[in-house]
């Protein structure tokens, strides 16, 4: 079993620094950014969607524990929000920390999630995720999640 406890303060400035250099790297290799300023552009962005860090209404920052013995494996970010009249769980961020990864934590975080999320009244649960990320499609497609929409990019060559 994996648990889902209220992410520490200590924790939080780690996790923080970690998710802002994650999300900048991802951003530049799906081509979506240049790397130039792209760190700044990830904190900027990240900073904006919590602006009063782990007491931002509505924001949840959960660290993700081995329950065995309560080894923190890694964290999850998410949100409840309004979308169209419905209660929805956004997924912010989800990440494992790289020796216990492949051990079904992140699998078992995201059910925990799911019923963590319908007590907040949430009907549905949302997230991103970069298409070169191909474990990450597999974990969720094979949890029931579907592709709702799909962004595309051509790089064009200067003429």
């Amino acid at each position: 079993m994996t648990l889902l406890v209220p992410m520490s303060p200590e924790v939080h400035a780690e996790v923080l620094s970690a998710s802002i250099a994650d999300y900048a790297r991802d951003n530049v290799t799906a081509g979506r950014w240049p790397a130039v300023g792209a760190l700044e552009r990830a904190r900027s962005e990240i900073l904006a969607l919590l602006p009063q860090g782990l007491a931002t209404p509505d924001h949840h920052l959960l660290e993700i524990r081995a329950s065995a013995d309560g080894t923190r494996v890694g964290h999850l970010w998410f949100a409840i929000e309004s979308r169209h009249g419905q209660r929805a769980a956004f997924v912010f961020d989800l990440a494992i920390r790289p020796p216990h990864r492949r051990q079904g934590h992140a699998r078992r975080a995201l059910v925990a999630l799911e019923t963590l999320a319908r007590e907040l009244g949430a009907q549905s649960m949302g997230l991103h995720v970069f298409a070169f990320n191909e474990s990450a499609l597999a974990l969720y497609r094979g949890l029931g999640w579907r592709v709702t929409s799909l962004n595309m990019i051509k790089p064009l060559a200067p003429s």
